[in-house]
This record gives C-alpha cells, sequence and structure tokens, in this order.
C-alpha cells in the first residue's frame, strides 16, 4: 500500500515517542537489564538467547510481541530488550499513530536496530496497520511523492528495525499482524515469592527500611502485579513515616492497607463491590459483563483486563457461556452464606 509522505507534517509526532521514562525525584524502580529483571524466568530465558544469537550475527532481534494484564512490566521489558541490545528505543501508542504519515516519520528516523516500542498496538487504526506489514517483513515502505497526475510512488528502504508490540487484549490483534512477529511472550501473573523480592529490591532504591515480614504483607496484597506492589510500598512508607518510626512492619503494613481498603487476599473496594454486585443482584451468577458493569457503574474493559485476570486466577470467579458466576469461595470471603447458583454449563 502506497502512503502520502505528504500527510507525515504533524510537529507532535518527536513527542509521541521518547525515551522510557524515569520516575521523576526518586529514579526508576524499573530493572534496566536482565539480570534485574524479577520474574517470568521462561520469558527471560528464551529472551537472553534471541538477544544473545542477534547480537552475534550483527543483527536486529526479530519482531517481539508482548502481552498479559496490565502491570506486569511490558514496557519495563522492552525497555530492558533495548538495553541489552545496546540501541536506542523509541516509544508510541497505538492510538496515536493516527495517519499513515505517523509512521512513516516514525519509521523513517529510526537507526540500524533501533527498537519501536508500540503499546497498546492492538487498537492500531486499520490503515496504518497496513504499512506495517512490509515495514516489518521487507524493511521497506511505499510511498507517494506530490499529488495529482504528476504523483509518483517510490519505495523507500528502512533500516533494520525491531518492532515491540505490548497489548493487554492479544486477541483483538488481527492474524497478519500477529503471525509476523517472531518472538511471541506472554507476561503472568507473579508469585508471591517474586513480588516479596521486587518490593524488597524497590525499598533498598528508595532507602526504606522494611522487614521480612513487612514485605511479606505487601507481596501477598499486590494482586500478583508488580505495579500494584510498588504503589502499595510507596503508601505503606508513607504510613510509617508518619504513624511509626519510619520502619515497615507486618503491622504497619496491615494498617496501612486496611486504611487503603486493600484486604488480606488484596482485593480492593472495586472487586469486592463486583464480587457483591453478582450476589446480591443476580444471585451468585450468571451474569453477562455488560450487565454487571451497568451494575456497579464502571466500564466493561476495566472489569475485563484489570480485575478479572486476579479473581478468576484466586478462585473467586468463574467463566461460563452464560456468562460470570462467583464460586462458594467468594461467599466465604465476604462473610455471606452460601446458597449456589442455577444450573450451569461450563
Amino acid at each position: 500500500m502506497a502512503i502520502n509522505y505528504s500527510e507525515s507534517t504533524d510537529s507532535n509526532l518527536i513527542t509521541r515517542s521518547a525515551e522510557l521514562p524515569e520516575d521523576a525525584g526518586e529514579g526508576s524502580l524499573r530493572p534496566r537489564y536482565l539480570s534485574e529483571y524479577i520474574g517470568q524466568e521462561k520469558a527471560k530465558d528464551n529472551l537472553r538467547i534471541f538477544i544473545q544469537a542477534a547480537k552475534a550475527r550483527k543483527d536486529s532481534l526479530d519482531h517481539v510481541l508482548l502481552h498479559g494484564p496490565p502491570g506486569l512490566g511490558k514496557t519495563t521489558l522492552a525497555g530492558v530488550i533495548a538495553n541489552e541490545m545496546g540501541v536506542h528505543m523509541r516509544i508510541t501508542s497505538g492510538p496515536t499513530i493516527e495517519k499513515p504519515g505517523d509512521l512513516a516519520a516514525l519509521l523513517t528516523n529510526l537507526q540500524e536496530n533501533d527498537i519501536l516500542f508500540v503499546d497498546e498496538i492492538h487498537r492500531l487504526n486499520r490503515t496504518v496497520e497496513e504499512i506495517l506489514y512490509p515495514a516489518m517483513e521487507d524493511f521497506a515502505i511505499d510511498i507517494i511523492i506530490g499529488k495529482g497526475p504528476s504523483a509518483n510512488s517510490i519505495r523507500l528502504d528502512l533500516p533494520h528495525f525491531t518492532l515491540i508490540g505490548a497489548t493487554t487484549r492479544s486477541g483483538q490483534l488481527t492474524a497478519p499482524l500477529r503471525d509476523r512477529f517472531g518472538i511471541n511472550l506472554r507476561l503472568e501473573l507473579y508469585t508471591p515469592e517474586e513480588l516479596r523480592r521486587i518490593v524488597f529490591r524497590s525499598a533498598e532504591i528508595l532507602q526504606v527500611d522494611i522487614e521480612p515480614a513487612g514485605a511479606d504483607e505487601i507481596a501477598r496484597r499486590s494482586r500478583g502485579t508488580p505495579r500494584i506492589a510498588n504503589r502499595l510500598l510507596r503508601r505503606v512508607r508513607d504510613f510509617a513515616q508518619i504513624t511509626s518510626d519510619g520502619v515497615i512492619t507486618r503491622e504497619v503494613a496491615d494498617k496501612a492497607l486496611t486504611s487503603l481498603e486493600v484486604d488480606h487476599m488484596g482485593l480492593d473496594n472495586l472487586d469486592r463491590r463486583m464480587l457483591r454486585g453478582i450476589i446480591e443482584f443476580y444471585h451468585g451468577g450468571p451474569v453477562g459483563l455488560d450487565a454487571l458493569a451497568a451494575t456497579i457503574n464502571e466500564e466493561p474493559v476495566t472489569l475485563e483486563d484489570v480485575y478479572e485476570p486476579y479473581l478468576l486466577q484466586q478462585g473467586f470467579l468463574i467463566r461460563t457461556r452464560q456468562g460470570r458466576c462467583v464460586t462458594q469461595k467468594a461467599y466465604e470471603h465476604l462473610g455471606l452464606e452460601f446458597r449456589g447458583q442455577q444450573q450451569l454449563s461450563l
């Protein structure tokens, strides 16, 4: 597909692709190399081999697709790959690439073996997506110079680059785009032990005194997600600084997280509203996602992408062909009497 290069004159395009941002004030909590990256062992082992092979060939890394629930470190892992390869990374997101010319401007400004990171890649415009196909396979794009009868189409060669796409909804990627990624990695929810190590590492960077029991308490309530663990650590630090001697103990962590309405299983207020909504309004289920979202006044995509994965993993929620149902474990967690559900077809 040929594109009109005159479309790529948007002066804001450069601000859409920037170096990986650092956390202001206290330094970044993001690991920079695979040796610092905690968890996702299988993905790391495979990536280490792919990176070493690409560097030995002095070639660009094959295109990488990272998918999984939000907060698991997809953007961080992209930055790690760039550091391991010793190349620059440009960052943008699917919704910001509005025109084919925008993508052309990004691609033509890359250097040899550079990385282009596209977050929420499933939200790419379909016309823009078609430009990616020859760029990913042949490292070239077709552009149109001029307009009308005098317009000429030329093929522009691109430097060899690596596209890293990140998405929380891999099922919404088109098959032609998904098949062009040579490396496909799914990031899984973290174990409490992995989160405990992340909390200790972050506490050291933030220069926070924390006891092992305090780290365990934060890790256990972090829903298997490093982003949540780091956020809770910062908030517990505030409680420890003001209400205690600055040391995060189990008691301080428990008091702080209880004040934040995060219970001992990591469920927050919206999790409990979601489970109670199914129980109180739909007798435990089944209920469709849209109906549930309307009942508790939340967006369906938020429930499906942010809250459901953890509730499903912990056994509080199940999916059936008729809809979502809560389990007996959810009734017990909420202190409610279990009366069963309607007959279900799983």
